[in-house]
């Protein structure tokens, strides 16, 4: 059974950065894509960003430059970078294997 655990959320004023983990368990992780997402309230879930097994990553348009995604296959865990927070990034951030969720991270940007 695969198991995702998230961590690293908070809250940080407007111009500030957050280090969201994510610990997974149960799968062959380095072979496995990853994805981060995020759903504000009110709101539908979004893809945030995604790393290949390999590296290779993608963002929404929203948060290239920056937030970066990346991965230590050593550790079994994803981490997203946030920096330049803004309010509209407030939301509980989820990561996932596309099939296995974890339980989300509240992330609030306020002053």
């Amino acid at each position: 059974q695969v198991q995702l655990v998230e961590s690293g959320g908070g809250l940080v004023q407007p111009g500030g950065s957050l280090r969201l983990s994510c610990a997974v368990s149960g799968a062959v992780f380095r072979e496995t894509p990853m994805a981060w997402y995020r759903q504000a309230p009110g709101k539908q879930r979004e893809l945030v960003a995604t790393i290949t097994s390999s590296g290779s990553t993608n963002y929404a348009a929203s948060v290239l430059g920056r937030f970066t995604i990346s991965r230590d296959n050593a550790k079994n865990t994803v981490f997203l970078q946030m920096g330049s927070l803004k309010l509209e990034d407030t939301a509980v951030y989820y990561c996932s294997t596309g099939w296995a969720w974890g339980q989300g991270t509240q992330v609030t940007v306020s002053s």
